[in-house]
């Protein structure tokens, strides 16, 4: 399972941006899709390093693998904003929040603001 020592460089980020799109890639597939065109051997090179690192794992289809991500979008996403939080808001989930709501420039919907609220309100009664 990837751990916070594993931080995604820019062009992992793309890729794993790419397969959690898709679903499953190949290997000529994330070369396709990526900016820049790289070559095939660098993708080739960067999907291997990402398995090594936890983020993917391949099956055989043929002689072509087939990658997949090892954790969902969400369990990622949270790994992210927590690493987020800690580097830029000192360990604090209430500045983070504050720094969000503060980008809103006072316009989050209502519904937004309703779904904050019920999120608020299911922590406190953890």
């Amino acid at each position: 399972m990837p751990t916070d020592t594993h931080q995604l460089t820019r062009r992992e980020r793309q890729i794993m941006d790419i397969i959690f799109a898709r679903g499953e890639a190949t290997a000529a597939e994330v070369a396709a899709a990526l900016p820049g065109e790289p070559s095939d051997s660098t993708v080739r090179t960067l999907l291997r390093i990402m398995e090594e690192k936890g983020h993917l794992k391949h099956r055989e289809d043929g002689p072509r693998f087939v990658y997949l991500p090892v954790r969902t979008r969400a369990a990622e996403s949270k790994s992210a904003l927590k690493r987020v939080v800690k580097t830029f808001f000192e360990g604090s989930f209430a500045d983070a929040v504050a720094a969000l709501v503060d980008t809103a420039d006072g316009k989050l919907p209502a519904e937004e603001l309703k779904r904050i609220e019920a999120i608020i309100k299911r922590a406190k009664a953890k």
